[in-house]
Parts: structure tokens; C-alpha cells; sequence
């Protein structure tokens, strides 16, 4: 009768939380669904009735023909996929191999090595700037997407690293032991036993994704050109060229967002899994 209490004592702590972090993330999302829906709408329905959604007689896209007809968002958009998803999968990959082995091998500097990682998630990487550009400058790596991908990977490794080590370290010895015995390789552990991390590879990508997507920054200084801009740099100058024009503003904030609201939401059952681990016991 104790263990039937405990497991439905556990089973509504964890509900529970997910309830909470569901209920947190509809608030979120209200505002940026209220953008959605103003940009379809004339200029008088965008403050006339804001909270509405847009009816046959209110309805409007000139906003976005505006956008497509004098910006070029689609390369926009396409340059910011590109960087986010290479640093990504960056970020992850290389991310579980230095937090693999930080928790599975004993060494001189493995101390050390935390430490100085861990320094990476408080010291922002903003203070390196200017050696940032001099070195992307010596590298001939100005204005190209390169840069950003290589800035955005040392930007997520840190936090990356610190996630993936903690939980690597809570996986049981006996399976990793039991596969060395069969004959397995190193590489060929690491293969087995990342599965048992997705969730929290998945909380590294959610994590990591937003800061890159909406970064305005380093765009603006290590790829200011035209062929490398990303939509959240488009998206500045345009709203800073048709300020007046709510119909436009409110449809570039939405092809800003919309791709990272999607992106969330394709990794927020895994963030939800990975950050409510080992949370209740």
C-alpha cells in the first residue's frame, strides 16, 4: 500500500510540474501569438481592436508584401537556419564527447579543465569583442557565416559541456563496464550510451538555440553585409526604415520569431524531460 501511495505521490509532484512549466510557456507564447495575428490585419484593426482576430473585412497582408517586395527576408531567414543549426548541432556534438570525458576519465587536469570551462557560462563573450573581430579579421573571416557559427559554438560549449558531464555522471557504471568487457571501443560506448542523455541533449539545443537566433551583436559586427545578414539584424534595419508602417513592423517581428517558436517547441518535450530529471524522487 506504501509503494502504491508513493508512486501516485510521485506521479502528481511531476504532473504537477509539468502543469507549471506548460502554463508558463501558453503565457509566453500569448504575446507573440497576439503579433501573429495583427500582422494580417489592416492598419485601423492593429489599434482599433488589437486583442481580435482578423475577419474578412480587417484582414490584410500588405504588410508582408512590403516585406518581400523591399527586403530580401528570405535570404535573411536562410542564413539565420543555416548558423543556428550548424552551431547547434556543433554545440551538441563536440558539447556530450568534452562532457563525456570530463565525467567518465580521471586525469591531472580534470579539475582544472571544469573550472575553466565553467568560467565560459560567467564571463560573457561580449568582453572579447574586439579580439574576436582582430581574430576574424586575420582569418579572413569577416562577413561570412563562418564567423558566427564559429562564435555562436565557443558561446554554447560551456554551458553545454557543464549539463552533459552532470548527467553523464549519473548514468550506472555496470552497462558502460559490462559493454568494455564484451570488446566495445571508447567511441563505441559513447555511441551506446548517448541515448541515454537525450533529454538532455535536447535541453542543450532549446537552451542554446534562442541565444543564437535572436543575437542582434555579433551579426551586426562580424557579418554586417548584405549576402551574411541574419532576419534578426534584416528585421533592425527594416523596422528602422518603416517605423510608421505597424503593418510591416508587425510582419517582420513575426518572421523574426515565428521560426524560433518553432524551433522550441520541436525540443521543449526534451527540455521539459531534461530540466525536471532527477528533480523528483
Amino acid at each position: 500500500m506504501t509503494g502504491k501511495r508513493y508512486r501516485w505521490l510521485r506521479m502528481l509532484k511531476v504532473g504537477g510540474v509539468h502543469a507549471a512549466l506548460l502554463g508558463y510557456s501558453a503565457l509566453v507564447l500569448f504575446p507573440i501569438l497576439l503579433v501573429l495575428l495583427n500582422s494580417f490585419k489592416d492598419q485601423m484593426a492593429i489599434f482599433g481592436e488589437p486583442l481580435k482576430p482578423p475577419t474578412p473585412e480587417t484582414f490584410s497582408i500588405d504588410g508582408y508584401r512590403t516585406l518581400f517586395e523591399i527586403a530580401n527576408f528570405q535570404h535573411y531567414f536562410l542564413n539565420s537556419l543555416i548558423v543556428t543549426t550548424v552551431s547547434l548541432i556543433l554545440i551538441v556534438f563536440l558539447g556530450a564527447m568534452a562532457g563525456w570525458a570530463l565525467a567518465e576519465y580521471s586525469f591531472k587536469l580534470n579539475t582544472f579543465m571544469a573550472i575553466y570551462l565553467a568560467l565560459g557560462i560567467m564571463v560573457p563573450i561580449r568582453l572579447g569583442t574586439v579580439g574576436i573581430l582582430r581574430l576574424m579579421a586575420d582569418w579572413h573571416l569577416v562577413n561570412t557565416l563562418t564567423a558566427l557559427i564559429l562564435v555562436y559554438t565557443a558561446m554554447g560549449l560551456p554551458l553545454s559541456i557543464f549539463i552533459l558531464s552532470r548527467f553523464f555522471a549519473q548514468l550506472p557504471p555496470d552497462f558502460k563496464d559490462a559493454a568494455r568487457i564484451d570488446g566495445a571501443s571508447e567511441y563505441r560506448i559513447f555511441t551506446l550510451v548517448l541515448p541515454l542523455v537525450r533529454p538532455a541533449l535536447g535541453t542543450v539545443a532549446a537552451i542554446s538555440m534562442i541565444p543564437v537566433w535572436n543575437d542582434l551583436w555579433f551579426p551586426l559586427i562580424l557579418a554586417p553585409s548584405e549576402k551574411t545578414k541574419t532576419i534578426v539584424l534584416g528585421a533592425q534595419v527594416f523596422l528602422g526604415q518603416f517605423l510608421n508602417d505597424w503593418q510591416a513592423v508587425l510582419a517582420a517581428l513575426s518572421l523574426a520569431m515565428i521560426p524560433a517558436v518553432l524551433l522550441y517547441l520541436v525540443f521543449s518535450k526534451q527540455l521539459i524531460r531534461g530540466l525536471t530529471a532527477g528533480a523528483v524522487k
